[in-house]
């Protein structure tokens, strides 16, 4: 595809956009999302299976060298049993999340995602870090829907600073191959992060763009206490809601999350993403019993509600703001349309 992509003399300002400026740019990328995806809000439910991880970035409760972080593993059997209560429930999607844990390897993953599919017409989205192509390949062909792969961002410097063990072109390349296999490709980056501005942003969205993501998350920067970044400043819900919009505009029709993140920011931090752009939510519907050990940051939201009350409150936020529950699985919108931009 000729796919035109935004130039960073239009993006740079509306990522600096404060104030009034700011509310108009919100409420032009909601005009937006409604003309182009409509007013259901899809729903997403969660399921944080491992909380191992071989990685050891900068930021995250899950690093490696956590050793104040108790670990746990969802068996085979949990994980099939949590998805089908999702179905149940009503959720036509199922995240299936851990950390870098190699426990789940190859055949084991795929065993599952057959099992979830053959008594359950759920779509299953995997994110699960850098994997090889042959990997990434046996679980499409299992059955796996979509894919995420945070790219957190494209500038080499801070990316070490975030990820000092990892590469910046592995990831990339990791992403490249998930977009060559079919996965609908999810990523995104963290706003707020120490060295970021509206330039490197900026160059972020314009990678992305050429890359032709599909699902676009994005949160605030928020480091965990054990981790070697967490004295420096988090970012905010402003910047993340303003970071949504333009996304909005970049990407007419793809799937974009108010990220619980920003719920950990603001009580109603979801509900304004959902105003400024976002079409999707995420509810964590992971068992109880470990929902509290996937700590990636500090104050997460939703510990301790169960999968049936998690879905009754989300639905009743989605209502109080004239919106709809998506009834569908909310596949991504392929074709010449999503070359289109507003910028």
């Amino acid at each position: 595809m000729n796919r035109r992509s935004p130039a960073v003399e239009w993006l740079v300002p509306l990522l600096e956009t404060e104030g009034e400026e700011q509310r108009l740019l919100l409420h032009i990328a909601d005009r937006l999302r409604a003309e182009t995806m409509g007013e259901a809000v899809h729903l997403r439910g969660i399921i944080e299976f491992s909380n191992y991880c071989r990685r050891n970035c900068g930021y995250c409760g899950l690093r490696r060298d956590n050793r104040k972080l108790a670990r746990y593993r969802l068996t085979r059997e949990e994980i099939v049993e949590a998805a089908i209560k999702a179905w149940q429930i009503g959720y036509k999607t199922i995240v299936l999340q851990s950390g870098e844990d190699l426990y789940f390897g190859t055949e084991l993953m795929a065993d599952i995602i057959r099992e979830i599919k053959s008594r359950t017409e759920l779509a299953i989205t995997l994110s699960m870090g850098e994997r090889d192509k042959s990997t990434y390949s046996a679980w499409r062909e299992a059955g796996a829907d979509r894919y995420l792969l945070r790219i957190e961002t494209t500038d080499e410097k801070i990316f070490r600073k975030l990820h000092p063990e990892d590469q910046l072109d592995e990831r990339k390349r990791c992403l490249f191959m998930l977009k060559e296999l079919g996965f609908q490709l999810g990523s995104g980056v963290m706003v707020g992060l120490p060295g970021q501005d509206a330039l490197s942003l900026a160059k972020d969205v314009i990678w992305m763009h050429e890359l032709g993501v599909e699902m676009v998350g994005i949160g605030p920067f928020i480091a965990h206490p054990e981790t070697p970044l967490r004295n420096e400043k988090g970012g905010t819900l402003g910047q993340a809601l303003r970071l949504v919009a333009v996304l909005r505009l970049v990407f007419p029709y793809a799937h974009i999350p108010a990220t619980s993140a920003m719920g950990s920011l603001d009580p109603v931090g979801r509900e304004k993403a959902l105003q400024a752009g976002a079409n999707v939510m995420m509810p964590n519907i992971t068992p109880t019993k470990v929902r509290p050990l996937y700590e990636l940051y500090p104050n997460k939201i939703c510990l301790d509600e169960n999968a049936d009350r998690c879905f009754a409150c989300v639905a009743a936020r989605i209502f109080s703001l004239n919106r709809t529950i998506g009834t569908d699985s909310g596949h991504v919108i392929r074709g010449a349309a999503i070359e289109d931009s507003c910028i």
